[in-house]
């Protein structure tokens, strides 16, 4: 590994405890009291180690240059802590969307302040460490809600709340979660999503289905159920257990309502269901939803769920 003062981009670069400090900072206070802070932040901590190694190891960089094969050479796939405005700066990282080489964009990791409106200027211009690459867009996070930054694409949002609060909801007699033990269902569910995205040519765009690995990592955590309604399978609803800014979450992995369940009101006690059956032990019922999924959103949060922010699309230069 390459020491940091042989590197341009981590001249004065914070540790991963304090970049956990900032990223705390930017989160929604609503998710403030949703546990403790000292191990919200040892959680943040643990993630932002790996933006520190991503911005001083030389051999992962020059490992993710051979991997991607998108042209630049190992020091430009390196992660850059920038001043961009007297009062911020910014961890800025090279990534793909899809791992697809023709889909660069600049992702802003961390910030050391909210991000505001007059702050985009200066972030595409510093946009440019990753230009050998051509980025079209930029992306960042904002806990504000979706309608001040109305002027800019979407990405996913971040809807949370503890799990013991989203248990009291009312829920149809005749919709139940029963623990999923095989994965043969998934051609049904394969072909719910098919009827979607036929539907809603953007939808394969906003949501996909997990994989069939992830699906038996739900099931061998016992966290997978199959939705039942009226007698028959309708879907999934199944989450895995690790942290989501910080918060020890239940992080969904599938909401899924079959054809002859949609558009019946159940997507919302889809949420409540999956509360009661999960273990509560301070977690939070957590997952993304891309910010154009209106009929996910609205579901989500008349769960009880919180839209505590998400990513943004800034196109650049």
């Amino acid at each position: 590994m390459t020491t940091t003062d042989q590197l341009p981009g981590t001249t004065d670069l914070p540790t991963a405890a304090e970049l956990a400090a900032f990223t705390l900072e930017t989160q929604h206070p609503a998710t403030h009291g949703w546990m403790d802070p000292a191990a919200r932040l040892g959680n943040l901590t643990e993630e932002h180690e790996f933006d520190v190694q991503l911005a001083t190891d030389l051999d992962l960089a020059a490992q993710r240059a051979e991997f991607l094969n998108a042209g630049p050479a190992a020091p430009a796939y390196l992660n850059v802590w920038t001043p961009v405005r007297p009062d911020l700066h910014a961890m800025l990282s090279i990534r793909f969307e899809g791992l697809d080489v023709t889909k660069p964009f600049v992702d802003v990791s961390v910030t050391n302040r909210p991000v505001t409106h007059a702050d985009l200027p200066a972030l595409a211009e510093a946009a440019r460490a990753y230009a050998a690459f051509h980025p079209p867009r930029l992306r960042f996070w904002s806990a504000a809600p979706m309608t001040d930054w109305a002027d800019l694409d979407p990405d996913r949002r971040v809807l949370a709340a503890p799990v013991g609060n989203l248990r009291g909801h009312p829920v149809p007699d005749d919709l139940t979660l029963v623990p999923t033990t095989t994965t043969e269902r998934y051609a049904d569910a394969q072909a719910a999503y098919d009827a979607v995205d036929a539907a809603h040519p953007h939808h394969p765009h906003e949501a996909r289905l997990l994989s069939a690995e992830d699906l038996r990592e739900c099931i061998d955590a016992g966290t997978m159920f199959d939705v039942h309604w009226r007698g028959e399978w309708a879907g999934y609803a199944g989450t895995l257990a690790h942290p989501q800014l910080g918060l020890d979450a239940q992080v969904v992995q599938e909401l899924l309502l079959a054809p002859h369940a949609r558009g019946h009101g159940l997507g919302a006690a889809l949420s409540t269901l999956l509360a009661r059956h999960l273990p509560e032990v301070g977690q939070v019922l957590s997952g993304t939803i891309h910010g154009r999924n209106r009929g996910s959103l609205h579901a989500a949060t008349r769960a009880g769920r919180h839209d505590v922010g998400g990513w943004w699309w800034a196109p650049l230069p």
